[in-house]
């Protein structure tokens, strides 16, 4: 059995209830004003698997030295001499995409893609309402009906079995890109691209952390290869793939895909693209964000991300991809305000949901799969508020919207915690007959089950993965990579430790603890954020806020028990983007004593 690292300062159990344990090595400065060690970027990058011996690869991760051989994917080859034909021959494509933000910047990147090379592509965006996930043997058959001999399904399309048979015998030929989890059993298509084909070799297998937007991006790279072995831009100006970067990082952060090796050098160099605002319509979402700088990787999964997203759960599935592929400026804007009008609305929707969700909570406590459903429930929201329970109570948890009467299908979505597979326990439990259908990947999955079943799921699923959670929840602790005198934590620290990133799932933005430090204000900002204001014994002070937090325990405690007592505070340190002057704050995850 591995050995946990070692406690930091004895904190077995924080106001949060969590041991404080060292991500890597034990960087504590914290006896000191917090000077800056030289090979602080290197602890980093070990401390989140890297090898000493490939740091330099991943101090600027560049996409040439990350991007694999497209050729080395099932099918891959197949499905860029397929779309090759399609380009030189003029024949009629439509790409099939997801409604969420990976679908839409997916369908985005291969419908310009193929516009710059001459086409004219069509898409189609399911109704999440009226159509569910997935391609529909319907659509599919209209879509062929209407002229389209080739259609492309990315984001979706790895378990649709009988839709793509109905395809091919429309007379389609069908090229499918996903991510998703696949069964044994290949559906009937011309190409199957995923690397999470349960036969595909160790190279191609050990990209499956890819979203499907990056999975396109590969086969753009297949197909421009293809052209260009066929002479296709002797006499025409071959496409800048690196352009379309900003969608490959956008579509990445938000599919909350994790952050290891070729999609950080994905979002690293798509960030680059981005800032310089080369799409009309990415830039009208930037706008429409009311962003006034380059975004960053926090923006796409918190800002840019749920306004494309919104179209597919409130609104018009279409959006998404009607923006990013816009090249009007005032279409775009129209576009792009409208998502934000939207997401608005989303927003309350979600509230109500999660309230209702709540409630719910107590009487599932024994569980260790949150399976939470309620009648009338909008489906569009599922998702977001599943990922909150399962912050709030550390457990995977499936949120299921019922018909308003209760009598009909429910539609659900599950998020999962770090180290418990969702979607293969989802696609098992289709297989044993619980659901009608289900899919996803390891920490997100979707499913449609019929009335009155989610209790038996909610039981098959306590057996299937109890051992999984307990070990999961067991192992959990707040990892940190810096102990700090307050006096150490400065912009400089901040733009040192950013220099790691870009960060998300699966490379954690840097955690740092500061203290021992006393309150000199504490209060409640917003509706509910804890804000602090504290000193250290070296005289430095600053500020700290903890999101969503003024009615936990620890907001609780910190509000009328900590006057007086010096505290050890945990968090991500980032910069005060509202103060005029540029000062470095920290972002509280949790808080211990230090007396």
């Amino acid at each position: 059995m591995t050995a946990q690292p070692a406690l930091i300062f004895g904190i077995e159990k924080s106001l949060g209830g969590k041991a404080w344990r060292w991500r890597g090595g034990n960087m504590d400065l914290s006896g000191g004003p917090g000077g800056l060690e030289t090979d602080l970027l290197d602890q980093l990058l070990l401390s989140r698997g890297v090898a000493r011996e490939d740091l330099a690869r991943h101090r600027n991760p560049a996409l040439r030295d990350f991007l694999p051989d497209p050729s080395v994917f099932q099918d891959m080859d197949t499905a860029a001499e397929r779309l090759a034909q399609t380009v030189l021959s003029g024949e009629a494509v439509t790409i099939y995409g997801d409604y969420d933000v990976d679908g839409a910047t997916s369908t985005a990147l291969l419908v310009r893609l193929l516009r710059e090379l001459g086409g004219a592509p069509r898409y189609y965006i399911p109704d999440r309402l009226l159509e569910g996930y997935g391609p529909s043997a319907e659509a599919l058959v209209r879509i062929a009906g209407e002229g389209s001999s080739l259609i492309v399904t990315v984001d979706c399309g790895a378990m649709a079995h009988e839709a793509l048979a109905a395809a091919r015998d429309a007379g389609a030929d069908v090229i499918v890109v996903d991510h998703h989890k696949c069964s044994h059993i290949i559906p009937i298509c011309t190409a199957l691209v995923n690397p999470n084909r349960l036969d595909e070799d160790e190279t191609a297998a050990a990209n499956g952390n890819l979203a499907a937007v990056g999975v396109a991006f590969l086969l753009a790279v297949a197909l421009l290869r293809n052209l260009r072995q066929k002479g296709r831009f002797e006499s025409a100006p071959e496409p800048n793939l690196l352009a379309l970067l900003d969608l490959v990082a956008l579509g990445t952060v938000a599919d909350v895909a994790s952050l290891h090796g070729l999609n950080r050098a994905f979002v690293a160099q798509g960030l680059k693209v981005m800032a310089r605002r080369e799409n009309i319509g990415m830039a009208a979402l930037i706008d429409a964000s009311r962003l006034n700088r380059a975004p960053t990787c926090s923006d796409l999964g918190f800002a840019l991300g749920p306004r494309i997203n919104a179209g597919g759960r409130v609104g018009e599935s279409t959006l998404g991809v009607r923006l990013l592929t816009s090249d009007n400026p005032d279409e775009a804007r129209d576009i792009a305000e409208q998502l934000s009008l939207l997401n608005e609305e989303r927003r309350g929707i979600e509230a109500a949901v999660q309230e209702a969700a709540e409630a719910q909570i107590a009487g599932q406590h024994n569980r260790a799969v949150m399976v939470i459903a309620g009648c009338g429930w909008h489906p569009g929201v599922i998702g977001i508020v599943a990922g909150r329970i399962k912050e709030k109570t550390g457990k995977p948890s499936i949120i299921i919207a019922l018909d308003a009467d209760g009598d009909g299908n429910g539609k659900g979505s599950g998020r999962s915690i770090t180290g418990v597979d969702l979607g293969a326990a989802i696609i098992a439990a289709k297989e044993a007959g619980l659901l009608l259908a289900g899919g996803g990947h390891a920490m997100a999955a979707g499913l449609t089950i019929a009335s009155g079943k989610h209790q038996a799921l909610a039981e098959w699923l306590d057996e299937k993965l109890g051992a999984d959670v307990t070990a999961a929840a067991t192992s959990q602790a707040l990892r940190l990579d810096l102990a700090l005198a307050p006096g150490g934590l400065t912009p400089e620290l901040v733009a040192r430790l950013e220099g790691a990133g870009p960060f998300g799932n699966g490379w954690p933005g840097p955690k740092i603890c500061v203290g021992p430090v006393r309150l000199v204000k504490a209060d409640i900002v917003g509706s509910d954020h804890l804000r602090l204001i504290v000193r250290g014994d070296d005289g430095a002070s600053f500020k700290a806020i903890a999101f969503r937090a003024a009615n936990s325990d620890m907001g609780q405690t910190l509000l009328h028990g900590a006057h007086g007592r010096k505290l050890w505070l945990a968090g991500r340190p980032k910069i005060d983007d509202w103060s005029s002057r540029a000062s470095a704050e920290l972002h509280l995850e949790d808080a211990a004593w230090a007396d």
